[in-house]
């Protein structure tokens, strides 16, 4: 499960301030956000194509992290 973070919404380069009465048009709960980020699925419910920038942001973040736990990028293979 892919989790949005606020970095994510930063790296798509949205205004915050556009950002947070969207979740509020949303029924999403924005310090809950702030807080603890949101699940991608719980963003696809809206249906809204602004959505899928800030997802794939959020999907190359926790890919370049995993990357950096795999055993094989500390021992210098690959």
């Amino acid at each position: 499960m892919t989790r949005i973070i606020l970095q994510d919404l930063r790296a798509a380069r949205y205004c915050l301030a556009g950002v947070r009465p969207w979740f509020q048009r949303h029924g999403f709960d924005w310090q809950d956000f702030l807080d603890h980020g949101i699940a991608s699925e719980r963003l696809h419910t809206t249906r809204d194509a602004l959505i899928e920038p800030v997802i794939r942001e959020a999907e190359t973040r926790e890919a370049t992290a995993a990357a950096h736990r795999s055993p094989e990028a500390f021992d210098g293979r690959k």
